[in-house]
């Protein structure tokens, strides 16, 4: 079950859902019909030991592998009563069986008490182990080296790793891969979405339990401050494990290309229609100048017209005052001759 591709998951689900619509279609009561808890068991999975009940993968046990945490509180109830029905020990007394029959009853118990608790089922769902082995299975950049412009094989590989990191994120909607068409401002919000992506997931799950039989405060004390570094440093690894998968997305994300020529061509754009702005303005601005430059040499050489006719009309008054002071002079002479 743990060596599905991301689309063989895909695929699997789908398929239950086809054969869940069929049955509906039958007319089959819809409760009874959740197609949940009929999964075949493995012989290793009938041998599971209850003392190790950390490491069993209670959607397994319950027959809800192919749902995992989709599976609704509705099918996990139904899934439990037909495992109950099927494996129960007072069904099976007096008849022939393993003598691990009731180690397995217990493990669907368990298995029970942990996907019945909200709280537990979300521990549990964070290290889903069905997941966790796809975490160690996505893609890297070797598997784009003659790839890089290829944008179908692209959201192929990325798209089912970011459906999957979805389900742990504190806020909804989470934001998709999406297509090659998506709008420079889409691809943007993706990222800045994914770079400060908030997770709840949480590793409480995987504490070490107090040594069975102590007694001793100082022993569990140590273990709580144990399991609380060891939580906090899973924590941390894997922030950097989603940050260290944006940055690669991010770098072999073809959209980028496309997005930072489009941006040349807008910078280009618009210092083109900047200088042709510059242009005219500079025009317009000459012949403005030359405009006053005109409108003032007009004026100076109508105010020196002016100051021309008034010296002219001046050294013509002073002409006739000199003359007129001529003709005084003679006639006073003549009178003194007389």
């Amino acid at each position: 079950m743990y060596n599905l591709s991301f689309e063989e998951h895909d695929t699997q689900v789908e398929e239950e859902r086809k054969r869940l619509e069929a049955l509906n279609g039958n007319g089959l009561d819809s409760e009874d019909d959740l197609g949940v808890g009929d999964e075949e068991e493995s012989p290793d999975l009938l041998l599971l030991d209850p003392k190790e009940w950390k490491k069993q993968d209670h959607y397994q046990v319950l027959g809800l592998s192919h749902l995992r945490y989709k599976a609704t509180p509705g099918q996990i109830k139904i899934a439990h009563r037909k495992k109950v029905l099927k494996h129960h020990p007072d069904k099976k007394a007096g008849l022939s069986h393993t003598t691990n029959d009731d180690a397995f009853f217990k493990c669907i118990q368990k298995a029970h008490e942990v996907l019945n608790n909200s709280e537990k089922r979300r521990q549990f769902d964070s290290v889903d182990p069905y997941y966790m082995a796809l975490e160690d299975d996505v893609p890297t950049g070797a598997d784009f080296k003659d790839k890089a412009n290829d944008v179908d094989f692209f959201l192929k590989e990325w798209a089912p790793v970011y459906e999957m990191e979805a389900r742990f994120s504190k806020k909804t909607p989470v934001p998709m891969l999406g297509s090659f068409d998506d709008p420079n401002e889409t691809v943007k919000a993706f990222y800045d979405f994914w770079y400060n992506f908030g997770s709840w997931r949480s590793f409480e799950y995987l504490d070490k339990e107090v040594n069975e039989g102590s007694d001793s405060r100082d022993d569990k004390r140590y273990t709580e401050k144990k399991n609380k570094t060891e939580r906090a440093r899973r924590k941390r690894e894997d922030t950097a494990r989603l940050r260290s998968l944006v940055d690669l997305t991010l770098s072999l994300d073809p959209r980028m290309k496309r997005i930072k020529q489009e941006e040349k061509e807008a910078r280009e754009a618009k210092k083109k229609t900047k200088g042709g702005n510059t242009a005219a303005e500079a025009k317009a601005k000459a012949e403005e100048e030359k405009r006053k430059a005109e409108e003032e040499a007009k004026q100076k050489e109508e105010a020196e017209k002016v100051a021309r006719a008034e010296a002219k009309k001046a050294k013509a008054a002073a002409a006739n005052a000199a003359k007129k002071a001529r003709r005084q002079q003679r006639a006073a002479e003549g009178e003194d001759a007389s």
